[in-house]
């Protein structure tokens, strides 16, 4: 009774809203999605193939990006409203909605009830499930919207037992709108995406016009400033019209466009955005709140992010990005062949102010940029430092600097009181010794010389991260902190990395990869406790002896010369997981590594890399590691391994770079279990033939001499998803394309002479995601 006065008076969120119109309160205002629906219409609900008749659609994205529109859309087109005629249905859903009430409307917007429609209140859930299951199943045809489907509702059998319902030749569409992952296996997923800066401005312009009944023109000028301010937007929609909302007003009160376009006021859309965090689990918050470590719209290993989560203390479980990319916290960028992994991912620069917020709110985060802006902690326990790009430079004078503004000249201060140890700059060392993280962010900026370093002041210091920072040299001292979990020094001009680290027993990531020539001292075998070792192009004047490490998981890239792999030595490797092997040439004793390597039973990802412009030896014997499911050979070869000579139990392969002269397909094929092929400047021939009934994925670049691409069998083909990028003599699409039931993804870049033709082809009409560039 409560809550019905309240929708009553207007006090709060209906539980259930509907409208044969698709909804209340329809927007105006829509941009940049008129390529989502008629993908949606034409290759989704309206679609006759098979593995999408009867299968539920999911649109997914974050808050705001703007579902409910686009299902509206989709729901209100003429082609959806002339195919289901008057058998359609809209519910609106909140957390405050229960089934009975998600029944009781279905029933109400798709049954003729005839005078019965009071009865329904009373009838408990499984008779009107029944119910409506009955009418349902003697109805041809019939769409059904629940826009807002959060997963606490429990509605997910629900929703598959009514997408059963349907004969094959019958049209019964299930849409549903959603922040959260439902089923990924059984539902069709439209993942939404952020507008682009031209689709913002077009939004934002729109929005503006509207609130102010004016033709708004502007100059070039001020179309840049402001497109530059949309930008802390992130492409979200709600929060680009609340800002067109704003500023139409403050327009109409006289001030103008140029004073307006200076600053931006998103408090109100972080506000929107708080209750995703505040739905979080504790540990999903943690993770949530250490994104704010990383730069705006950084692209995200998530590898890293899993050393970050754990050198803090956060128990993340086993696949924490997965699962945030289920909620729509984070963008997958680059998936993993592994179903629930997530190769790299970005958050959007909303979220990522969110959680900036929360994590100055929440577990003492400090931020400090060259602006001059922000305001110190008195006792900080997480630190970071955005540089500038001037150059600075301290060997004979620590008053000598090369920036350009006072702000510049305290922050660089700064770096040379925490990294060179210049004590006369008056930094309180009682504020360093709380520190448990301490991250840079270097956009360029490097030092020439360092100093005495000052790591001594740091007494809790878990995690240092520096990565792309510029630095040089690292001082001996660096060895004084022995809390330290995790050294990231990736892409840096580091030359030899200290002795001191060897005492760095609690040390569980060391990540020294893209530092040019890096020497390295023989110190590894005393960390004992490292779980991931990332280096390249080391120079060692002893093997490593990295056999020592019992609890190493990650160890890329080891000079096949750099190390000792005696077999009797790897049984102590018992966890490793993955290993990248480089510098492998014609003389390399690659039969003694593998029957070596062999010993380690967790070995379930393998690189092998060339060295230089020579030749890799034979590879024949890598078939006696068996668990190996991952491959990836990037080097020149003469041949490949005989289809026998593979582990039988692999399910993604790459060759990447290894010019062969001879077909690969005819060995590729016999491969059973492979489910994801890339090629990339793989093959020098002219034809490819696939025959290959499990592959999903296949990936095909830098084939520079490919005219001609063919599938046989392919109507049992069972790949999804297909990219072909930089292969400029491949002017036409296999025409078996077409017959490929289960085909979604089709993305190719070429030229635009090749890309104007393929589009106007019409060969990958059926295909549901199409992307084609330029």
């Amino acid at each position: 009774m409560i809550k019905k006065c309240m929708m009553e008076f207007g006090v709060g969120k209906a539980a259930v809203s509907s409208s044969q119109n698709g909804g209340e309160g329809d927007e105006d205002v829509v941009v940049g999605l008129e390529k989502d629906v008629q993908q949606l219409v034409f290759k989704v609900i309206l679609s006759e193939e098979m593995w999408l008749i009867n299968k539920p659609v999911l649109i997914k994205g974050m808050v705001g990006m703007g579902k409910t529109t686009l299902a509206r859309q989709v729901y209100k087109h003429a082609a959806v409203i002339e195919n289901f005629k008057h058998c359609c249905a809209w519910v609106s859903l909140s957390s405050f909605t229960s089934r009975h009430e998600v029944l009781v409307e279905l029933m109400r917007q798709l049954v003729t009830l005839d005078g019965v429609s009071l009865w329904l209140e009373k009838m408990d859930n499984q008779s009107l499930q029944q119910m409506l299951f009955w009418k349902l199943k003697e109805m041809p045809q019939w769409f059904i919207v629940l826009d807002n489907v959060l997963p606490e509702m429990l509605f997910e059998s629900f929703l598959l037992d009514l997408a059963r319902l349907s004969k094959p030749r019958h049209q019964c569409r299930w849409l549903i709108t959603s922040c959260h992952q439902i089923k990924q296996q059984l539902f069709y997923t439209h993942e939404m995406k952020a507008l682009d800066s031209d689709k913002s401005w077009q939004l934002f312009l729109q929005t503006i016009n509207k609130f102010t009944s004016d033709d708004n023109k502007f100059s070039k000028e001020l179309e840049r400033k402001a497109k530059e301010m949309l930008k802390k937007c992130g492409g979200l929609p709600i929060a680009i019209i609340d800002v067109g909302r704003e500023k139409a007003k403050q327009r109409l009160l006289g001030i103008e466009w140029d004073e307006l376009f200076d600053s931006i006021d998103l408090s109100k859309t972080l506000k929107l955005l708080e209750p995703m965090y505040l739905e979080l689990d504790e540990d999903m918050k943690s993770c949530f709140l250490h994104m704010s470590f990383f730069k705006e719209n950084a692209i995200m290993r998530e590898e890293k992010l899993h050393h970050v989560w754990a050198a803090n203390g956060v128990r993340t479980g086993t696949t924490p990005c997965a699962s945030l990319a289920d909620r729509s916290i984070i963008e997958v960028v680059h998936p993993y062949p592994e179903m629930y992994r997530v190769k790299r991912c970005r958050m959007n620069p909303l979220l990522h102010m969110l959680s900036i917020k929360k994590a100055e709110e929440e577990i003492g985060l400090e931020i400090l940029r060259n602006n001059g802006n922000d305001r110190p902690l008195e006792s900080p326990r997480h630190r970071v430092i955005h540089c500038g790009r001037a150059k600075f430079n301290n060997s004979t004078n620590q008053d000598k600097f090369y920036h350009s503004t006072n702000q510049d000249k305290n922050l660089v201060s700064l770096i040379l009181h925490l990294i060179c140890g210049v004590d006369e700059l008056n930094h309180s060392t009682n504020q360093d010794k709380f520190l448990v993280s301490l991250i840079f962010h270097g956009g360029g900026r490097y030092l020439d010389d360092a100093g005495q370093s000052y790591w001594k002041s740091f007494e809790l210091l878990k995690l240092l991260d520096m990565e792309d920072f510029g630095a040089k040299t690292l001082s001996e001292s660096i060895g004084t902190l022995t809390e330290l979990r995790y050294l990231g020094l990736r892409n840096n001009y580091v030359e030899e990395i200290p002795h001191s680290l060897g005492g760095l027993k609690r040390l569980e990531v060391l990540d020294i990869a893209l530092n040019f020539m890096v020497e390295v001292p023989d110190i590894i075998n005393e960390m004992g406790g490292l779980r991931l070792l990332n280096m390249s192009d080391v120079i060692c004047r002893k093997p490593l002896k990295v056999d020592a490490l019992q609890n190493l998981k990650t160890l890329t890239f080891m000079s096949i010369y750099s190390w000792t792999y005696e077999a009797s030595n790897l049984k102590k490797m018992t966890s490793l997981y993955k290993l990248g092997i480089e510098e492998i040439d014609e003389y390399s004793n690659v039969n003694e590594l593998f029957l070596s390597l062999a010993k380690l039973k967790k070995l379930n990802h393998l690189i092998l890399r060339g060295f230089r412009f020579r030749m890799m030896s034979c590879l024949d014997e890598i078939r006696v590691l068996h668990s190996l499911r991952t491959l990836r050979l990037d080097g020149y070869i003469a041949r490949l391994p005989s289809a026998n000579s593979f582990p039988l139990e692999l399910v993604y392969l790459a060759l990447v770079n290894t010019c062969l002269d001879e077909d690969p397909m005819p060995i590729l094929m016999k491969l059973s279990n492979l489910r994801r092929l890339k090629l990339r400047n793989a093959y020098n021939g002219r034809e490819l033939m696939f025959k290959m009934r499990k592959l999903e994925i296949l990936c095909i670049s830098e084939l520079w001499n490919l005219r001609k691409v063919r599938f046989e069998e392919c109507k049992i083909v069972r790949l999804k998803q297909l990219e072909i990028t930089n292969c400029p003599h491949l002017e036409t699409l296999p025409q078996e394309i077409q017959s490929m039931s289960y085909l979604q993804k089709f993305k190719m870049v070429t030229t635009k002479y090749i890309a104007t033709n393929i589009k106007n082809s019409g060969l990958h009409s059926k295909i549901v995601e199409v992307d084609i560039s330029p």
